[in-house]
């Protein structure tokens, strides 16, 4: 038996840990974590909470441009990413802030990267094994295995966490992917969010699978159904999946059950397709409310703790928006220069006829 046998998503089995008070209900599951690692779960959710409010205000001033918040989702990535080591890869799509920052990504580059400065991800740190954020829907699932793929090749340990969304599996990319994933056996961890809508499509209309997890069995892998805003179950369900690919077992397929406590990007109106009774059913749910439930009860978090890292919160943000604030505005020649090693004669052409428009 595994932990994927005992949440058999077929049979309509969920694994949680914690139930939305936050209240441990399956004891005999729950991760011994040191309370260095408790705490460290909190201190990264609350960073990304407040780096992802900050970005809204940034958006909402004409400081940024357009970007997926990635609110309520916090607990669907910290516990699983933070497990990874530096020799590891990390495959986000377009609302991972929580998994970038726990990996070690600088949050001034996720600002920069949606101020429309290409240098955010051009210079992810070089040793940071983390593809560049990716917008086109579904698309990086390919590149996490074709990583996971050189790794197996390369007769390593080191495994690839690939996020995406709901939407996602809609789209012919992922099911590429999961069929080489599966064939090849790479080690590769497909972590799917669904946050209950693609964009304004709710779940149930886009898929007749009663799961996502369950399309792992068509590829010959296993899926496990979670609940993506219990952190404990996160954290033990990455554990298995993690440490079963480093093994040589090939890949696994969570579902992360959640949801997207904000609009999908900040350019979408929520309130045209959901409910304010359904959001405020969700925010009753919140990973970090849940978790500093759990942490009080532990005896593990002391609001001098809490105070303390609310002000480091605040610090860390205002310092990252000040870098990205404060880097250089990329050129026009930055653009134009950008893809090719020798500039065409026609991109030159371009560029100079673009120039007289807007002179720097």
């Amino acid at each position: 038996m595994t932990l994927a046998t005992d949440f058999d998503p077929m049979k309509g089995k969920m694994l949680q840990i914690l139930d939305k008070t936050g209240k441990v209900i399956n004891k005999k599951l729950e991760p011994k974590l040191s309370k260095q690692d408790l705490l460290k779960i909190y201190k990264l959710m609350a960073l990304a909470r407040r780096a992802d409010d900050k970005r809204l205000k940034m958006q909402r001033t004409g400081r940024m441009g357009t970007f997926a918040e990635s609110k309520g989702q916090e607990a669907a990535q910290v516990p699983v990413v933070m497990q990874l080591t530096k020799k590891d890869w990390l495959v986000p799509s377009f609302r991972e802030l929580p998994a970038q920052i726990t990996f070690g990504l600088p949050i001034e580059n996720d600002y920069l990267y949606y101020m429309g400065n290409e240098k955010g991800m051009q210079q992810i740190p070089k040793d940071l094994n983390m593809a560049p954020i990716s917008v086109p829907v579904g698309t990086q699932t390919l590149h996490a295995v074709g990583i996971a793929w050189a790794e197996k090749l390369k007769k390593t340990k080191n495994v690839t966490v690939c996020y995406f969304g709901d939407g996602g599996t809609s789209e012919g990319d992922f099911h590429e992917a999961m069929n080489f994933a599966g064939v090849f056996k790479t080690p590769v961890v497909f972590i799917c969010q669904n946050n209950q809508y693609a964009i304004s499509v709710p779940r149930e209309k886009q898929t007749a699978s009663k799961t996502i997890a369950q399309k792992a069995i068509g590829y010959g892998m296993e899926g496990i159904q979670v609940d993506g805003n219990d952190p404990l179950a996160m954290y033990v369900a990455g554990k298995y999946a993690i440490e079963k690919a480093r093994k040589g077992g090939g890949s696994t397929l969570i579902e992360a059950y959640t949801y997207r406590l904000a609009n999908h990007t900040t350019a979408d109106d929520a309130t045209k397709y959901r409910t304010e009774k359904e959001v405020k059913e969700w925010e009753k749910k919140d990973p970090i409310l849940r978790w500093t439930t759990y942490l009080k009860a532990k005896k593990a978090i002391t609001d001098k703790f809490i105070k303390e890292t609310d002000e480091w919160v605040e610090q860390e943000v205002a310092r990252a928006t000040k870098a990205a604030e404060e880097t250089p505005k990329i050129s026009i020649d930055d653009i134009f220069d950008y893809t090719y090693e020798t500039t065409p004669q026609y991109l030159e052409e371009q560029k100079q006829e673009v120039k007289k428009y807007y002179p720097e």
